[in-house]
């Protein structure tokens, strides 16, 4: 089944309850301890992007690249969401506790309905395993910490650790609910565990956050069905298992001063219409099919169809295999500002079609690339359904070949030529004077464009002489 999310604005806004109004939780008849020391509200992100709305589909198969195992999921129509420790409605201030969950779909914490939990220095774990893999990564299931139905909860240093299927470290899910964590320590070893993982609108907030992922399908930073906003600042990120990006959005995640490492598996990945913006991150991975960060769209009804974007200003990022950014079935925008990039492979941007994703012959990737003070070494390539339009500014430069790929110079910019190339298109006002072109170094290689595309009306069909040998000339 397909599901159509319509977007809505939403502003969440988090205030840190530090004074305890006495009540009492399901399960827990005695008095919270109070939190000794407040947590410092300015130090939470303002979440004010714009989530979709609405019920997902029941039935789902939950089969998405770096979902859920397929196996053994049992849809997601019988389920309870329950926890050890619930607040259901009330507001708890706690420190220093220890909450374990062992059963089945069971949550070691679970506040629901407008509850509000402020924990300091608590150790968490769940060790029960899912009945419902994709309860689980929709709603919940079995979370170490679930949080839902406009709630909130705050937890300030500790640990969190999961090790059953399923078993998401923290996740909030439904617009209006929220889940801030400070100086926390994740590990999740599950297959399907993730870290944590934001869904229907919901919202994570991270600072000084350390999370581990060794588990299959298991990525550390994650949303889900309906989207989510994930904010992280500083922490280390890690993820190992197979299919565990670093990074999967299938809404909005926000990284900054962070370090994302993940070991045989992509650096990120954007299903759809939606985001992974960093900021000053350094950020690690690659699969040398699908890359070091991927965009495409499963079709799966887990994210809306429209072009996924990738923000990366400052910092440094490697991807260890592949094409440092792959596209495929889907349209993006790749905005790079003063980012230092190295792509092991030798190609920087790949736009293809394929067999795993949408129908073949129509799903090829459609890629908006623009480098802002970049110096870039790879090639980019796209196949015959695919197109790339590369713009180089303020002082960027790109050593390598362009294969079916059109390209926008500034006066500031220049490309050296590694290789025979094909230009779709070419825009170079301030480089092109008389029959000579001054900032495409040729290096004796040979790049041709298509005479009879209108935006190379300009080239008048005539052959141009690059700097340092070669030629610029009609296909």
């Amino acid at each position: 089944m397909t599901k159509k999310w319509i977007l809505a604005m939403a502003l969440f806004q988090m205030l840190i309850v530090v004074a305890f109004a006495g009540c009492a939780a399901a399960l827990d008849t005695t008095s919270p301890v109070t939190m000794t020391g407040a947590v410092d509200p300015s130090m939470i992100p303002r979440n004010s992007t714009g989530a979709p709305s609405g019920t997902p589909p029941g039935n789902s198969t939950g089969n998405d690249m770096m979902g859920q195992s397929p196996g053994g999921s049992t849809g997601t129509s019988n389920y309870t969401l329950s926890g050890a420790f619930t607040v259901d409605n009330q507001t708890m201030v706690e420190s220093n506790g220890t909450y374990t969950a062992s059963t089945t779909n069971q949550s070691a914490i679970y506040v629901t309905n407008n509850g509000n939990l402020t924990l300091a220095n608590a150790t968490i774990l769940a060790t029960g395993n899912t009945s419902s893999s994709d309860a689980s990564s929709f709603y919940g299931l079995n979370g170490a910490v679930l949080a839902n139905n406009g709630s909130t909860v705050t937890i300030t240093s500790g640990n969190i650790t999961t090790t059953g299927s399923g078993a998401n470290g923290a996740i909030p899910t439904g617009t209006g609910t929220t889940i801030n964590l400070f100086g926390i320590n994740i590990t999740a070893s599950g297959d399907g565990s993730h870290g944590v993982m934001a869904t229907l609108g919901a919202a994570l907030n991270l600072v000084d956050v350390n999370i581990s992922t060794t588990g299959p399908h298991g990525a550390p930073l994650a949303t889900d069905r309906g989207s989510g906003t994930v904010n992280v600042t500083r922490g280390t990120i890690y993820s190992s298992g197979a299919d565990s990006p670093g990074i999967y959005s299938t809404g909005v995640i926000n990284v900054t001063d962070a370090t994302i490492i993940s070991n045989g598996t992509e650096a990120g990945v954007i299903e759809g219409f939606n985001s992974i913006n960093l900021n000053n991150t350094i950020i690690s991975g690659g699969v040398a099919k699908t890359g070091g960060i991927m965009v495409y769209q499963s079709m799966s009804g887990d994210a809306a169809t429209g072009t996924g974007n990738v923000t990366i200003n400052g910092g440094t990022y490697t991807a260890t295999a592949g094409p440092a950014f792959y596209i495929t079935n889907t349209d993006s925008n790749i905005n790079l500002t003063g980012v230092n990039v190295t792509a092991a492979s030798g190609t920087l941007v790949k736009a293809a079609g394929g067999s795993q994703w949408g129908t073949n012959g129509t799903n090829g990737g459609i890629v908006n690339f623009t480098a802002d003070n970049e110096t870039l070494n790879g090639s980019l390539v796209a196949d015959t359904i695919s197109s790339i339009a590369a713009t180089l500014k303020n002082r960027s430069t790109l050593a390598g070949a362009i294969t079916n790929a059109s390209l926008t110079l500034d006066s500031t910019s220049s490309w050296s030529v590694t290789g025979n190339s094909t230009l779709t298109a070419l825009t170079d006002p301030s480089g092109i004077s008389d029959s000579t072109i001054t900032n495409i170094i040729g290096n004796g290689y040979t790049v041709t464009y298509d005479q009879n595309l209108t935006q190379n009306s300009s080239l008048d069909g005539k052959t141009y002489t690059l700097t340092n040998g070669g030629t610029l000339t009609p296909a």
